[in-house]
């Protein structure tokens, strides 16, 4: 049976439909995405479906056994327990039940001959309590306050006395402990790190429950869910697996409508063709029905879409248009076929190439011996292995906050100078700094007064004509950058930095406040560019997309972690360093104390892996050392020289050479079996 099964859904604010006729089922165990521009409703269907609001139409049927946690954009959590006090009040039928077996067990003490109908509820309580994880609780519960990233000593501290962000991870944390068997989470990432949104997956991965959820983390839904809801201008769509597979799935029904609309727009001109030939001759009275039927048609298509053109239901559509249809004449019905455009609302694309005014040279940048960190402080912040960046390929730099990505960047700028060590930038490099771009806007100027400032454009109307890919036409160039969105003002902020003609560009966070279509649009232009990107960002599907290599830097170890491939290579090679299941309240302790575990675990197989790539670079140098050797005294001994000692010598030597070559040729052979071990896992 569903959880939640609704008819003819509809919710609308005075005149504003929000969405309408919805027909949407949750099952047991769904894993749901809500997905769709900002403001487009998907938090009021949310609402909706969680009874925090009612339908202006439609019905509703929920489960009798429906039990719902449900977390909004921003938590509203007020109370004057701890942290643990208010986690533990998520376990309120547990405790109860737990006080209740205490009190059976001083009763069954007291007597010394307790009855039998009292042994039988003692036994039956405790095996419901067990049954419900009573006895791991507090493990339970350290678990998931430690996976959302609390630490030991926030436990104990009052939810008054917690930031926005952390009572909303405090609110989650008693949705996921709470006997739920639905969770319904508005942007539950916002407020987390990536080992936390790590952790997050794997635990609704293995929910008993149904998940619906509305995220702007691409990665997180990739992971998670398996059903996609799309809400957009054009209506309501469903599609089966995961975020990539709904982008695939997407593409192919827009695909599919423009060659249907294709189709029926080549059907009405051959029907016009009919009429042209035959509206003068002894067929004008079939043509004058065929011109009110195509009338019929072509007013139908421009007022209810793809519903008219793929036919459903035409005899009610045909009633429908009758009476409000007026006959068109045989030049009108040109006109209007002519105009007819793709009713399908398919989203605004930026189209547009991020172009470089020249070609950089081959080496970016390239670290020598380098440590991060202010003059002023006590230590590096970390330090860097000897890296290389070439032309085209792009790097991200990950890791927590505060752990100093933006003070690498401002040093690889020369805004900072190292504390050790050489930063070394390619040649003929202009470098585009995207976050620089984005806080330097102007809250007071126009979309076009901005864009304006910041080219030299001979005209209004050029900077307006440039201002039009990036989706800025007609009254939106006008609109103040005080008013704009942060799918908007990430546009404005791209569009800046086009006219730069960067050929290196140094992202900060660029898809921060962006909705997915906006952050898809992004996604594409960089795909697109032909330089070269050192990318600072949480966002992993981004990341994903774009990365050649992974910089990580490894607080704890204070040094930055370097990886040569994708991100989700990345993740296979670290992918044995999970959170491990606390089982038994004796493992509680190093079970909060996970992350430290992992990060100790992490470090020896990184560490491993550093000593590793060292000894392959000293391996292959030497093998091309002895290799150009062996030329040199082959090419000697091809015309060997008339002393016979030398001639012995020099045979000796080349014998001991090709022995030592044969040697590290296997080495290096096993070398990279483990590098491409640790990739393949």
């Amino acid at each position: 049976m569903s959880l939640i099964t609704t008819q003819g859904l509809s919710k609308s604010y005075g005149p504003v439909d929000i969405f309408s006729g919805l027909n949407l089922t949750i099952s047991p165990d769904a894993r749901i995405a809500l997905v769709g521009e900002n403001g487009i409703g998907k938090t009021t269907l949310l609402n909706l479906l969680a009874d925090l609001e009612s339908p202006t139409e439609g019905k509703i049927q929920r489960a009798n056994q429906l039990r719902i946690g449900y977390l909004p954009q921003q938590s509203k959590l007020t109370s004057n327990l701890t942290l643990w006090q208010e986690a533990l009040t998520a376990l309120d039928s547990l405790l109860d039940l737990e006080r209740e077996l205490k009190e059976l067990e001083e009763q069954m003490s007291a007597s010394d001959s307790s009855s039998a109908e009292l042994f039988t509820r003692y036994g039956t309580l405790q095996a419901a309590f067990d049954h419900r994880g009573g006895y791991t609780y507090e493990s339970r519960l350290k678990q998931v306050l430690a996976g959302l990233g609390f630490k030991n000593a926030d436990f104990q501290m009052p939810i008054s006395h917690l930031s926005g962000g952390q009572r909303t991870r405090a609110l989650l944390a008693k949705l996921l402990l709470a006997p739920n068997n639905l969770l319904i989470f508005d942007e539950p990432t916002n407020h987390l790190d990536i080992d936390a949104i790590q952790w997050l997956e794997g635990y609704l991965k293995n929910f008993p429950g149904a998940v619906l959820l509305v995220s702007h983390d691409r990665y997180f839904i990739d992971q998670v869910c398996d059903q996609i809801w799309e809400m957009s201008q054009a209506g309501f769509e469903t599609y089966r697996g995961n975020y990539s597979s709904y982008l695939e799935q997407r593409q192919q029904r827009w695909e599919r409508q423009q060659e249907l609309f294709e189709a029926e727009k080549a059907r009405l001109i051959n029907e016009l063709d009919y009429v042209k030939r035959n509206i003068a001759g002894q067929r004008t009275s079939h043509a004058q029905g065929k011109l009110k039927l195509l009338s019929r048609r072509i007013q139908a298509i421009e007022q209810l879409g793809m519903q008219a053109i793929q036919g459903k239901k035409w005899s009610k559509i045909s009633q429908d248009i009758h009476t409000t249809t007026s006959p068109m004449n045989i030049r009108e019905a040109h006109q209007r076929i002519s105009s007819l455009k793709n009713p399908t609302k398919r989203p605004q694309q930026v189209s547009l190439k991020l172009q470089t005014r020249k070609r950089g040279g081959d080496l970016v940048l390239r670290t020598t011996d380098l440590d991060i960190g202010y003059q002023d402080g006590e230590k590096a912040l970390f330090k860097v292995p000897d890296i290389t960046l070439l032309r085209g390929e792009c790097a991200a730099l990950i890791g927590p906050n505060g752990a100093g990505k933006t003070t690498f960047l401002k040093t690889i700028l020369g805004q900072l100078p190292p504390l050790a060590g050489q930063v070394k930038l390619g040649a003929n490099l202009d470098v585009g700094y995207f976050a620089q771009a984005h806080q330097d806007l102007n809250e007071g100027n126009t979309v076009l007064e901005e864009i304006l400032a910041a080219g030299s454009f001979q005209s209004e109307s050029a900077a307006r004509s440039y201002l039009g890919p990036f989706l800025f036409s007609g009254e939106e160039a006008y609109k103040k950058v005080q008013v704009l969105s942060g799918g908007e003002r990430g546009r404005l902020a791209l569009a800046k930095l086009s006219l730069t003609g960067a050929n290196l560009l140094l992202l900060d966070e660029p898809t921060n406040h962006l909705d997915i279509p906006s952050q898809e649009t992004l996604q594409a232009v960089l795909s697109a560019f032909p330089g070269t990107i050192l990318l600072v960002s949480h966002d992993r599907y981004l990341i994903n997309a774009l990365a050649s290599q992974i910089w990580e830097i490894d607080v704890d170890e204070e040094h930055l972690v370097v990886f040569e491939g994708s991100y989700q290579a990345y993740q296979a090679y670290l992918r044995d360093e999970q959170l491990p299941e606390i089982t038994s309240d004796s493992e509680v302790e190093e079970g909060v104390e996970s992350y430290k575990d992992i990060k100790s675990a992490k470090n020896r197989v990184l560490a491993a892996e550093r000593k590793r790539g060292r000894r392959l670079g000293e391996v292959e140098n030497r093998i091309t050392q002895l290799e150009i050797r062996l030329k040199e005294l082959g090419e000697v001994l091809a015309d060997p020289p008339d002393d016979p000692g030398l001639v012995a010598s020099l045979g000796h030597e080349y014998h001991q050479a090709e022995s030592e070559l044969e040697t590290l040729l296997d080495e290096w052979e096993i070398l990279q079996n483990n590098a491409s071990t640790y990739r393949e896992d």
